[in-house]
Order: C-alpha cells, then sequence, then structure tokens
C-alpha cells in the first residue's frame, strides 16, 4: 500500500523539480546609462539561480517613460535598480529556443533589496531586452586573478566599465566615464589587489588622457565572496 504512495509523491516532486527551471527567480540588476543608451547588469551569486554574469542593453517600452528615465539617470552616478517579475534566466543565453525579449519590473532609486524606494511612474514597467552584451556562467569553485578586467559598455561617447567576475571572493565594480567619439572598445585591464575597488588613478592612466571618469556607480563584494 506504501509503495504506490511513495512513488507518487516521488513523480510528483521530479515533476515540481522539472517545472521549475534552474534559473527561475527574481533576477535584481543595477540600472545604469542616459541619453545615449540604458543597460542592466544582473546582480549574481555563485550559486543558482544567479550564478550569471550578465549585462544587457534595454530600453523602456513606453516612449515617454524611457525619454524620462534616461533623463534622470544622464551624465550621473547616483544607483539605481529593477526589481524583475521572476524570470527565467537562461532564456537569454544565445542558443535559446525562447529567448526572453521582454519583462517587467519596478525602477528603484537605490538599492532595491536595500534602502531603495521605487520611483513613481516607474510600477510594472515593460523591459525590453535590445541586446545581450555579456552572459557567462559563473563558477562556484575559489579562484585567483591578478587582474581585474573590465567590459566596455556604450557606444558613443557614454561609456562604462563593468568589472568581469572571474575570481572568487571577487567584486562587483561599474564605473561611468566619457571618452573621445572614436576611442577602442576593448576590454580594460588593471592590477587587481584582493577584493579592494580599482583606484580611479589606476583606471583614468588605462583609459587615456582623453578619458573622463564620472564616478562609481555600484561596487560591492557582498554576493560574489
Amino acid at each position: 500500500m506504501l509503495r504506490p504512495l511513495f512513488l507518487s509523491l516521488f513523480l510528483f516532486a521530479a515533476s515540481l523539480a522539472h517545472a521549475t527551471p534552474p534559473t527561475w527567480g527574481v533576477h535584481g540588476m543595477v540600472l545604469f546609462g542616459g541619453q545615449q543608451g540604458l543597460y542592466a547588469s544582473h546582480l549574481p551569486m555563485f550559486h543558482a539561480p544567479h550564478d550569471y554574469q550578465v549585462v544587457l542593453q534595454v530600453r523602456l517600452a513606453d516612449p515617454a517613460l524611457d525619454a524620462r528615465l534616461r533623463a534622470q539617470l544622464d551624465g550621473r552616478t547616483a544607483l539605481w535598480t529593477l526589481e524583475p517579475e521572476r524570470f527565467e534566466l537562461a532564456r537569454l543565453l544565445p542558443d535559446t529556443p525562447q529567448p526572453l525579449r521582454q519583462f517587467r519590473a519596478t525602477v528603484v532609486r537605490g538599492h532595491f533589496e536595500k534602502d531603495g524606494q521605487a520611483e513613481p511612474g516607474y510600477a510594472d514597467a515593460a523591459i525590453v531586452v535590445e541586446r545581450v552584451l555579456l552572459m557567462r556562467r559563473l563558477s562556484p569553485a575559489p579562484a585567483v586573478s591578478a587582474s581585474a578586467r573590465y567590459l566596455q559598455v556604450g557606444d558613443g561617447t557614454q561609456r562604462f566599465l563593468v568589472k568581469r567576475i572571474d575570481s572568487r571572493p571577487d567584486f562587483e565594480h561599474i564605473v561611468a566615464w566619457t571618452s573621445a567619439a572614436q576611442a577602442p572598445h576593448g576590454d580594460i585591464v588593471a592590477s587587481k589587489s584582493g577584493v579592494q575597488e580599482t583606484p580611479a588613478s589606476v583606471l583614468r592612466t588605462r583609459l587615456g588622457k582623453t578619458a573622463a571618469l564620472r564616478g562609481t556607480l555600484y561596487f560591492s563584494t557582498e554576493d560574489v565572496r
């Protein structure tokens, strides 16, 4: 009598596991950009469902809200984040059969899990994914890198540096800067000292004399220890 019951419970548990994809969850993101582009950087961890570093180019589906948000962010380094609806992060991978083109999120001034406040007018906003600029799975194994490698984000003069997560422990770091119009778009590499923030003077040297650093948008070691 008990055997069929155990089998039914096993099949039910298996069906639940199958129904919930391993990357399903609330994937908070740092929101940054301005008139020349709007971007979102997933706040990663070394465990599922958040074990991917992802950087997106996005826009708000509502043109009026999109223009308003870009104006609010333009040229500033205050922290803004997105608190999205639950979705499967793996649907942003290039070969996924059902790519994620849009999701809904609340725009938050500050950190959505800490002292952030939902920005009036942006509750449950439709966020359109225009491009996936970076997506790589993070390894949970301890690792050490002597260098901090930064992805350059932005096609015009308004650019950003996003630290690639390649060690454990590591640090998240997003920096805003202004470039010459034709400046190269390759990665910026700087020496690394544990999980200490890369000094602005070092980044300025790597970027060249025409670069103007506007400041750090986000720095944290909390989630990538």
